[in-house]
């Protein structure tokens, strides 16, 4: 009983109702040798927000007190939403005035003031804070006349940060700086904090990456100590250790990945059998070099995951393992872990194996090459790779199969455009285009997702506990909203407990229409974000029944846990002392993952959206073709080509008064009529571009050529004369590419949960 499940287990029991110190102590039985220790372990599950002590100091569980723990997420607007720890438990809504000094993505307790009615959110106060998520942030320094603040770069850190003079540092208002918090807010007072670093002027130089670090908290080096380890334990693989493992260096296997992409952790090999098709997918063995509570082991878990910053990538492991040892480089022996699968011509798993295995690549092709190929491209490449031509066309014809079966459970395929940045050997910009995605990508997805839900599966019917990749129902509220915009289009979601097929119906019925990219969009919105979790509690997104992640262990943390519980279970199985010993962990070990995860995701979008205003610096004056891409009550957003995105403000069009119809996204003339919808071409201007706030700013222009005339107040002068040459693509201003280079690995996030 003294230990943190077995107070939990005791209070759990249908018959507990809140007791005091002395109370526990007598009813769990605890001598006086022991009652330090268990005083520690009930002070350490309050502190964690597991128990709560009343007022009349009673310890409970918060569930039973009408309260939520989790994470809070802020919106730039002001107000928050509680993200429950608790599997199944919806989303609570709290109001500015009632965070009491919560910031974005601070551990929570709060308080359920209004219970969830009529498919609405449930309405809470934050009652504490059990953690905070941020120590540091970066932010704009301010200088006042008597005060001096920093104003958070990230808007959803909606409190300023005081600041007093330092004379050790010199900052100049308007700087970039970094600023650890002395004092929190807590609804009364405001957040306190002490200048650490200037990281540089507004829109300086080679600020933008510092900045962006720093703001994250991304690491950019691994410590001495941590790099000697990597080193001596990236060895070559040993006779001895092959003779352990089935040895597969004789089977066909070929990895398939972006052309820059060094961290090479799948290979896949197909044959043809009677009953189908025999699929091998071979994942590098991590967990074999990374050992469990190791310097290696507790860097990765810290880091999360590798992120990908257009021409930089912070690897989670060291480069001697991400692109050494560990990485599937063809022509050298390495160590994997074998899924080998049949299926039948369904796409049916009929019987697999997992095992440990040593293998042999026998060539590293890029999705570009293998999308040529498979496009029946003749000459010199042809004739390079004559002998895989008919396992690329029978893993094509596998996994059109594989598609087929996933998207008839109901697989939601968002198809959402990506942009590729080339910058030059400085970082800058230098051609902007939307990433292509082929065949050759989509079978390395189909044959990933696969290989992660058989793994699952055989996971979660021995009742190992592990990392599952999870992603639960949208909520009803969610829901009913997403149905008011549909209804405008013509379309509806009947169930408010949707299964996918629901919404893979609407996603089919607006393919091609001009509202297609504005529903998809808002139908990702309506579904809550996929995380990990120690429950098996299914992926919306993929129609999945179980499913986790095991084949990026070079990348993602959450994988290198699957391998190790595999490699448990191949060893000779798993004792009670490791099984409880992992329970423990796994629920740390899914949060901490999933908030890593976000981070890196966000930093990887925002740095891609700095290179683009960067990119269209150089453009200020000119003219462009674009199409609506989505409509707001204070203007719309107009999409180039080559997917930058900017704002037409409704101030700048002058011509009329216009009204937003929020029902079916419109903007109106009040007198005119004149309407501007999703999906219209429309001719702008780029008249102003902010690269620190990554915004580009277009104005409409008229069938004269000229802008729109301007209105009599509030409105922003046309640059370079407003008369610039009209450009439907980049061409004539690309700069030399010979020396770009940018993220060769695509790593698509948001729409796909694979590879």
């Amino acid at each position: 009983m003294i230990s943190k499940d077995g107070i939990l287990n005791y209070m759990r029991q249908a018959s507990y109702k809140p007791l005091e110190y002395l109370e526990l102590l007598e009813k769990l039985d605890v001598g006086q040798d022991d009652e330090v220790r268990f005083k520690k372990c009930l002070g350490r599950l309050e502190k964690d927000g597991y128990i709560i002590r009343t007022r009349k100091n009673k310890y409970g569980l918060p569930e039973m007190m009408n309260l939520t723990r989790g994470v809070i997420r802020l919106s730039a607007r002001g107000y928050g939403l509680l993200l429950p720890e608790e599997p199944g438990r919806p989303e609570i809504f709290v109001y500015g005035k009632k965070l009491n000094g919560a910031m974005h993505n601070d551990k929570v307790m709060v308080r359920i003031r209004e219970p969830e009615m009529d498919g609405q959110r449930p309405e809470g106060t934050v009652i504490r804070v059990i953690s905070r998520a941020n120590q540091q942030m970066v932010g704009t320094y301010r200088k006042g006349r008597s005060l001096a603040q920093v104003i958070p770069d990230d808007r959803r850190q909606i409190y300023p940060i005081y600041v007093r003079p330092s004379k050790k540092i010199k900052v100049s208002n308007g700087d970039k700086v970094l600023v650890t918090i002395t004092a929190w807010p807590d609804g009364e007072n405001a957040a306190e904090g002490k200048i650490l670093e200037v990281l540089g002027g507004k829109g300086q130089p080679g600020t933008d990456l510092q900045v962006l670090l720093k703001k994250h908290g991304l690491a950019t080096e691994f410590p001495r100590p941590l790099l000697q380890e990597a080193e001596k334990v990236a060895l070559p693989v040993s006779p001895e250790e092959i003779s352990r493992r089935r040895d597969l260096r004789d089977l066909p296997m070929v990895t398939i990945d972006g052309e820059d992409a060094k961290d090479l952790d799948d290979a896949v090999s197909v044959s043809r059998i009677p009953a189908g098709y025999r699929l091998g997918v071979h994942i590098a063995d991590v967990a074999h070099y990374v050992k469990d509570d190791s310097r290696l082991d507790k860097e990765a878990c810290k880091r999360g995951t590798s992120v990908y910053l257009v021409d930089t990538v912070l690897p989670m492991l060291p480069r001697e393992l991400s692109n050494g040892i560990c990485s599937l480089n063809a022509g050298v022996e390495r160590l994997a872990l074998t899924c080998m699968m049949d299926i039948d011509k369904s796409g049916k798993v009929l019987d697999y194996e997992i095992f440990k295995s040593v293998i042999k690549v026998r060539e590293r092709m890029t999705y570009k090459d293998v999308n040529r190929l498979l496009a029946g491209e003749e000459g010199e490449l042809k004739q390079r790779y004559e002998s895989l031509i008919s396992d690329f066309l029978l893993m094509k014809e596998l996994a059109d199969i594989l598609r087929q079966e996933r998207m008839q459970r109901g697989y939601l395929d968002f198809d959402f455009p990506e942009a590729k940045v080339i910058v030059d050997e400085n970082g800058f910009p230098v051609e902007i285009r939307k990433r292509e995605s082929g065949a050759g990508e989509n079978l390395i997805e189909d044959f990933m997702i696969k290989a992660n839900e058989v793994v699952a599966e055989h996971l979660y019917m021995r009742h190992i506990p592990v990392l599952y990749r999870v992603h639960e129902k949208p909520e009803e509220e969610s829901i009913n909203k997403l149905n008011l915009v549909l209804g405008v289009f013509g379309h509806k979601i009947r169930s408010l407990k949707p299964e996918p097929l629901s919404l893979q119906k609407v996603l089919h019925e607006i393919k091609g229409r001009p509202e297609e990219q504005l529903i998809s969009l808002l139908l990702l919105r309506s579904m809550k974000h996929a995380r990990y979790a120690p429950q098996a509690l299914g992926h919306f997104g993929l129609a999945s029944r179980y499913y986790c992640h095991f084949t990026s262990p070079i990348r993602r943390y959450p994988d290198l846990i699957v391998h190790r519980v595999l490699s448990s279970l191949l060893e000779g199985g798993m004792n009670a002392k490791r099984r409880a010993s992992l329970e423990k962990k796994m629920s740390g070990y899914g949060e901490h993952s999933t908030l890593q995860e976000m981070k890196a995701e966000e930093a990887e979008r925002e740095y891609v959206a700095v290179k683009k205003a960067q990119y269209m610096q150089q453009f200020v004056g000119e003219e462009f073709t674009g199409r609506i891409g989505s409509v707001q009550s204070f203007g719309f957003f107009v999409e180039l080509d080559n997917t930058v995105e900017g704002l037409v403000h409704i101030s700048s069009i002058a011509d009329d008064y216009y009204e937003f119809n929020e029902r079916n996204y419109t903007l109106i003339g009040r007198h005119s009529g004149r309407k501007f919808a999703i999906g219209d071409p429309v001719q702008v201007q780029l008249v102003r571009v902010d690269v620190d706030d990554a915004k580009v700013d277009f104005e409409l222009v008229n069938q004269n050529g000229e802008l729109e005339a301007k209105p009599a107040e509030g409105g922003v002068a046309p640059q370079n004369g407003g008369n610039g040459k009209s450009k439907d693509s980049f061409a004539s201003r690309k700069k030399s590419k010979s020396n770009g280079k940018s993220n060769g690995k695509a790593r698509r996030r948001s729409r796909r949960d694979g590879k």
